[in-house]
């Protein structure tokens, strides 16, 4: 058979895809595209078989791959809700389910170098590097395996200090297009795999841990107590910084307006409604309607958010249920 490499696409390449996912050892699409997502996992099961680790599959690796039994992995109500809520505010971001709202990067069309994961921490203002010196501190073979005759690169990379900002933007518009800021690959494909590790999800999360606290705080000054509340408190958070005073005033006045007899959920919703629509009416008049809409669509638990239907229970496992602390 012939090689099948980085470059490679069609049938075949489906095929190993597939294979590796049931090792999870690639969670991207079964697309057919060789691309360096699929060129990291290649390694990684090559060297878990013990084979030369080249990330070619020849007949060697073809042979020892194909046929392997699929595995089910982790259900959503197994996750964090704090995991949830990252990947509920990621699919928004990115317009990808998991797992790849974890895997959202932009390159310098702002002037900072490289964005990566749900939140956009990038390396010009030193957010990103903190989350990739956690990876390399505490999960450096699976950064090995991805990365390849790539990773020292990246370790110095990540490693150097503040005085060496210029050096690092260099390498970061090295590896992407000049006028388009796509990433090359691999690198596009390394980044992508990173990002689908369940290792480096959570240390986005635990990244995200200050935004979860102020979510479940300002759930508590609203009086709301649900999993679906922390959502929405969330992901105002992440994309509108919080409530203002003024909003904040013209909120609790209007759930002074509440029917009496409400139950408890039913108030829930309906608190999760008015916050929704006053918090996008805080927000600039350009997006004002792509901010009702979101915030909207977790209220009610479901909706169209870019074109794109959710429903926040069935697909991100966040429910009406009591969010335990």
């Amino acid at each position: 058979m012939a090689t099948l490499q980085l470059g490679s696409s069609g049938d075949a390449v489906q095929a190993i895809q597939a294979a590796l996912a049931s090792q999870h050892l690639y969670n991207g699409e079964i697309d057919g595209a060789f691309g360096g997502a699929t060129l990291a996992a290649v390694r990684m099961f090559q060297k878990k078989a013990n084979l030369d680790v080249d990330g070619k599959v020849g007949a060697q690796t073809w042979s020892s791959l194909i046929g392997d039994r699929f595995e089910v992995g982790m259900t959503m109500q197994e996750h964090s809700l704090a995991f949830r809520c990252l990947a509920l505010t990621g699919a928004f971001e990115t317009g990808a389910g998991i797992p790849d709202c974890f895997c959202g990067i932009s390159g310098d069309f702002d002037g900072q170098g490289v964005s990566f994961g749900v939140l956009q921490w990038n390396l010009g203002q030193g957010s990103l590097q903190p989350l990739l010196h956690d990876m390399i501190t505490e999960q450096g073979q699976i950064m090995k395996d991805i990365f390849g005759e790539h990773f020292d690169a990246l370790k110095k990379a990540v490693e150097l200090d503040g005085n060496a900002k210029e050096d690092l933007l260099e390498f970061s518009r090295s590896i992407q297009h000049p006028v388009t800021h796509r990433l090359f690959e691999p690198w596009r494909g390394y980044a992508t795999a990173l990002g689908r590790t369940t290792e480096f999800q959570e240390i986005q999360v635990r990244h995200a841990e200050r935004a979860y606290r102020q979510a479940c705080d300002l759930c508590t000054d609203y009086g709301l107590w649900s999993e679906r509340a922390t959502a929405l408190m969330f992901d105002i958070v992440t994309q509108n910084g919080s409530i203002g005073a003024i909003t904040r005033v013209q909120i609790l006045s209007e759930f002074k307006d509440l029917q009496n007899g409400l139950d408890d959920q039913a108030l829930e919703v309906c608190k999760m409604g008015i916050i929704a629509n006053r918090r996008a009416e805080a927000s600039n008049l350009k997006w004002r309607d792509d901010v009702r809409r979101r915030k909207l669509c977790i209220a009610n638990g479901a909706g169209t958010v870019h074109g794109i239907k959710y429903d926040l229970e069935s697909q991100f496992g966040i429910r009406m249920n009591a969010r335990s602390h």
